[in-house]
């Protein structure tokens, strides 16, 4: 069982999720946009 979870605590572990999530989008979307430039660039 997991200890009850204070609300310092569950703030801290929402922004910590928050900050992975938006680093997470974050890293999908400049995957896209570098393989839509190298589409362009390459030609495929």
């Amino acid at each position: 069982m997991t200890a009850p979870v204070r609300p310092d605590d569950d703030l801290a572990v929402r922004r910590k999720r928050a900050v992975r999530t938006a680093l997470v989008v974050g890293a999908i979307a400049v995957g896209i946009y570098l393989a839509f430039i190298l589409s362009g660039v390459l030609g495929a």
